[in-house]
């Protein structure tokens, strides 16, 4: 699924969210951030809004953009966990932040159970070979 949302002065901030009931993983990945149609030249700071593993939130800059120098990032598909607020720190935008959302399906949950194999069953692997020259 494509993503796209577009931050301005008077829409400072974009929520991903995902239903807390649905089992399946989402990846929300972030393409490309530009500044667009009426953008002026000024530094206009994108910041990604997350939890950390204790719950608290914590704001990361990924983006300072101006029309003169860097009117454009490329993310290269950025992976991040939903929920995830994508805020516009300083400047008055436009900015357009392009991606893509997958869902992973989880088809039953009884394949933890197979990390327990015994000791026959896993493969070896052959010694590595030291390079010719």
């Amino acid at each position: 699924l494509l993503l796209g949302c577009e931050l301005t002065a008077s829409t400072k901030s974009y929520t991903f969210q995902v239903d807390e009931e649905d089992d399946s993983d989402h990846i929300l990945a972030l393409s490309v951030i530009c500044l667009t149609d009426g953008a002026k030249d000024e530094c206009n700071v994108v910041e990604v809004v997350g939890r950390n593993h204790e719950n608290q939130e914590i704001a990361v800059p990924v983006a300072n953009l101006k029309l003169s120098c860097q009117p454009l990032l490329s993310l290269d598909n950025f992976k991040l966990q939903p929920p995830v607020t994508f805020r516009l720190a300083a400047g008055s935008g436009p900015v357009h932040l392009a991606g893509w959302h997958r869902i992973m399906h989880r088809e039953d949950a009884s394949f933890e159970e197979d990390d327990d194999l015994s000791e026959e069953d896993k493969e070896e692997l052959p010694p590595i070979m030291p390079a010719k020259k």
